[in-house]
């Protein structure tokens, strides 16, 4: 337990990949695995950072807007990380 607070996210969030990862991520959603949360950034920018750590990056659109809508915890993190437990597929846009 992190200690957080839930927090009401922005409508958009962003969630940087690596591409390789993404035929999985389209199937089963974000998952937290090893980690507490899923991170998301609330810009692009920061996005492309951390999907570039692992390979040729790709930036999600989380519709974190209506997750919250429906239902879904989001918190936000002392170092402005958003966190949640998962997002299912639905809530993702594919890269354009």
């Amino acid at each position: 337990d992190l200690g957080l607070e839930p927090s009401v996210p922005p409508e958009f969030l962003f969630h940087g990949t690596a591409e390789r990862f993404l035929e999985s991520i389209l199937k089963s959603g974000l998952q937290s695995k090893s980690r507490q949360h899923v991170h998301l950034s609330s810009d692009r920018e920061t996005a492309t950072n951390v999907g570039g750590r692992h390979g040729k990056p790709v930036i999600l659109t989380i519709l974190s807007g209506q997750m919250h809508n429906d239902g879904f915890k989001f918190y936000l993190s002392e170092n402005k990380v958003w966190l949640t437990e998962h997002v299912p597929v639905k809530y993702i846009e594919q890269p354009g």
